[in-house]
């Protein structure tokens, strides 16, 4: 039991929580839409502070984030909980565990212990992931508070719905994140993850606003966000809104949770995703989930050669010197050593 942040109380003990986009309105005894912040006699609280589910020493590139410290390892950690209800969500068992379940699992680790183990193993980063880091908000920035003080990178992995004012408290400790923008329809967006597409798009530019180096990520699901439209509108919104210099991740889908009836993504239709995002005027433009795959690799803007090699999760050549391409010495945009 942990006092939440963001959060106002009104008259009839009900509160209002204004940690995410959805700010709901939540009686005494109930639970926000995330399952893990519950209103106990007019105070709101998250069950879910010190509480990690999972925590693993992860590759930078598997967040995926190619373009911050390429390379080194990242310390990662969860709670059970989610504000989105995605179909088909990888990460279900922890993530929806508070949408059928009372109980809150997982293992006492507090922000001190976090931090000295990520130092512990080598880690040059703490990445808040697997769930959505928004919803263990008072965990995640207690967290980051020590790291950024022990000289460790921040690091979201996160669906894009955080409200704005919970995301300025944390910016001046957060680095770098990775944002789903999962499609590019209000449709889309109701009928497989109950949020707004609207909303991601704001969260988005906020980021950008805030300074934060941010990369995203498209998991492209047949018969749902493949089609030229959609695809198109979001290559043309990150060169747009954010900036060419932004990464984009158009990763393949693999049948799970509620769409085990769609087939995997097949490789053209990434292939055909990164030309549309490199057509759009994207520098960097990444396949992912298909190791092997054309597009793995980061190229130089300008001379068109490979700066770092990737393999999956593995580099295979880094010819990045002092953020800057060894051949021309165009700079990369990034966060580099």
């Amino acid at each position: 039991m942990h006092e939440a942040r963001l959060w106002e109380k009104n008259q009839d003990n009900s509160v209002r929580c204004n940690l995410c986009r959805f700010r709901c309105h939540i009686a005494d005894g109930k639970r926000g839409i995330c399952g893990v912040r519950e209103n106990r006699s007019g105070t709101l609280f998250s069950l879910v502070y010190g509480r990690s589910v999972a925590s693993n020493i992860d590759p930078i590139e598997k967040k995926p984030l190619f373009h911050l410290l390429p390379g080194s390892l990242s310390y990662s950690v969860a709670t059970v909980g989610c504000n989105f209800r995605c179909r088909h969500c990888q990460n279900y068992q922890i993530a929806q565990w508070s949408r059928e379940n009372d109980s809150i699992p997982g293992e006492n680790l507090s922000p001190e212990e976090i931090v000295k183990a990520a130092i512990k193993s080598g880690c040059d980063s703490i990445s808040y992931t697997y769930t959505e880091p928004t919803i263990f908000f008072e965990y995640a920035y207690d967290t980051a508070v020590l790291a950024r003080a022990a000289g460790l990178k921040n690091i979201f992995v996160t669906n894009g719905y955080i409200s704005p004012e919970a995301l300025e408290g944390i910016a001046p400790y957060l680095d770098a994140a990775n944002i789903d923008l999962k499609g590019y329809s209000e449709q889309f967006y109701q009928d497989v993850t109950g949020a707004s597409l609207q909303g991601v798009l704001e969260t988005l530019k906020d980021y950008k606003r805030l300074g934060i180096w941010v990369e995203v990520t498209t998991l492209i699901i047949p018969n749902h966000n493949d089609d030229e439209e959609q695809l198109q509108n979001i290559a043309n919104f990150i060169a747009g809104e954010l900036d060419v210099s932004t990464p984009w991740h158009v990763t393949a889908f693999y049948p799970t949770y509620k769409m085990v009836d769609e087939p995997p993504t097949p490789v053209e239709t990434l292939e055909r995703a990164r030309r549309i995002g490199l057509e759009a005027g994207l520098h960097y433009v990444y396949t992912g989930n298909i190791p092997g795959a054309d597009g793995e690799s980061s190229l130089c803007p300008e001379c068109g050669e490979v700066v770092i090699g990737r393999h999956g999760f593995r580099l295979t050549e880094n010819r990045l010197k002092d953020g800057a391409c060894g051949y021309c010495k165009k700079p990369l945009a990034g966060i580099w050593r």
